[in-house]
C-alpha cells in the first residue's frame, strides 16, 4: 500500500529555514502528482505548493512564493520542501500528498490528493 512519511519538522526562529522531506512507498512515485499542505491551530489545511510527476513543474500559493521551494528525486522516492525566510504564520503541521492526476494549472485541489503523511510539526518562534 502507498505510504507517504513526513520529516525534518522543528522549531526555528523567524528568518530561518527548514528543509521538509517526504519518502514514498509502496507506489511508483514519478507518477504522482505530489503535494504540500500545512495546517495551523484552528484552521482548515491549506494546499503550499505542488510538483508534477517528473518535477518540471511547479505551482505554489502566494503565502510561500518567492520561500519555499518544492523538488523531487524520483530515483529516491522523495520530494523536498525548501524554506527560507521563515515567519511565525509559518507555524503548522505540514504534510506532503500523492494525487495520480496529472498536474495542470491550476493545480489539483486538497480534496484530489488521496494519500497522505502522518504530517511533521513546524513551529517558527517570532
Amino acid at each position: 500500500q502507498v505510504r507517504l512519511v513526513e520529516s525534518g519538522g522543528a522549531l526555528v526562529q523567524a528568518d530561518g529555514s527548514l528543509r521538509l522531506s517526504c519518502t514514498g512507498s509502496g507506489m511508483y512515485f514519478a507518477v504522482y502528482t505530489m503535494g504540500w499542505f500545512r495546517q495551523a491551530p484552528g484552521r482548515e489545511r491549506e494546499r503550499l505548493a505542488v510538483i508534477s510527476g517528473t518535477g518540471r513543474t511547479t505551482f505554489y500559493e502566494d503565502s510561500v512564493k518567492g520561500r519555499f521551494i518544492v523538488t523531487r528525486e524520483n530515483n529516491k522516492n522523495a520530494m523536498y520542501l525548501q524554506m527560507d525566510s521563515l515567519k511565525p504564520e509559518d507555524t503548522g503541521v505540514y504534510f506532503c500528498a500523492a494525487t495520480p492526476a496529472g498536474m495542470y494549472m491550476p493545480p489539483p485541489p486538497t480534496y484530489n490528493f488521496d494519500f497522505w503523511g502522518q504530517g511533521t510539526q513546524v513551529t517558527v518562534s517570532s
